[in-house]
């Protein structure tokens, strides 16, 4: 995976996430927009075989939003592997 900031300011950031599809993208937007201080949160894949995600984000403070979201994420993933990991 791999994310390359397209618009970087205060309130607001668009960036596109190379590498993953919309599952990952619908995970990432619904993390967002639990967050209170999030306006927007939304993506679009152009071609769905050989697009790359483009999400936009509107916050109070755009970026650390993004990167709050996906350690939460992160975090998530990792308590899955060990319930999962449990369960053989």
């Amino acid at each position: 995976m791999e994310i390359r900031f397209i618009e970087d300011k205060k309130n607001s950031v668009t960036f596109e996430i190379e590498g993953v599809s919309h599952g990952f993208c619908n995970l990432l937007k619904e993390e967002l927009v639990n967050d209170k201080n999030v306006k927007l949160a939304t993506y679009r894949i152009d071609h769905p075989l050989v697009g790359v995600p483009r999400m936009k984000v509107e916050a109070t403070d755009a970026k650390a939003v993004v990167k709050k979201a996906i350690k939460s994420l992160k975090k998530q993933v990792e308590s899955f592997k060990t319930e999962a990991k449990k369960v053989k």
